[in-house]
């Protein structure tokens, strides 16, 4: 159990050392889909970002003081799911109507961070670890913004890749996969540099 002098470690590891996106290969429908444009990859990135930061601040309150006190805690994964609806479905409201364009630009993407295997497991992850709270928050904030940067970095290479030469049978879905591939093993070389 990690102490609370360690909260780098705790971001370094979830943002950069088990990114969520090309090491625990969680997330990749929206990943995939959503990093054509640059400009909507870094909207649901930030998305993502207060989605689950949120969604895990409430979720490890709800198990820590209702679930667990009331013996309920097969009840986590729906009350998790929940979690992240209610907060998905708040920011949807607030995109809509705050920022038109990339509500749009969206598309279905959006309603799909109700479903995002990523902030599940974000979820799931900060209590398997035994973090505090503060420890759990940091952790939530590290995949987050790991999952920001990698969705960020790898639709500013599609988006270069789509004027290149490439052949058309490996345009669009295929070489996005072999990008992300190459993008993975160079992210697996921080592997293993600490463990929590």
């Amino acid at each position: 159990m990690l102490n609370e002098m360690n909260l780098g470690l705790i971001f370094l590891s979830a943002f950069i050392i088990n990114n969520i996106l090309l090491i625990r290969f969680l997330g990749l429908c929206s990943f995939i889909g959503i990093s054509t444009n640059l400009k909507s990859s870094a909207g649901m990135g930030i998305a993502v970002v207060f989605v689950t930061v949120m969604a895990c601040s409430i979720s490890w309150a709800v198990y820590q003081y209702l679930l667990i006190p009331f013996h309920l805690e097969y009840l986590r994964t729906a009350t998790f799911i929940l979690t992240i609806a209610s907060f998905v479905q708040f920011e949807e409201i607030l995109i809509r109507k705050k920022v038109p364009a990339l509500y749009k630009a969206f598309g279905i993407y959006l309603p799909l961070i109700t479903t995002n295997c990523a902030i599940l497991a974000s979820a799931f992850l900060g209590i398997d670890y035994k973090f505090s709270f503060i420890q759990n928050l940091v952790f939530a904030f590290g995949i987050s913004s790991g999952y920001c940067f990698v969705i960020v970095l790898f639709a500013s290479i599609r988006e270069r890749i789509d004027t290149s030469p490439i052949p058309s049978s490996f345009r669009g879905i295929p070489i996005a996969f072999i990008i992300a591939g190459l993008m993975s093993l160079a992210f697996l070389g921080f592997k293993g540099l600490f463990k929590l």
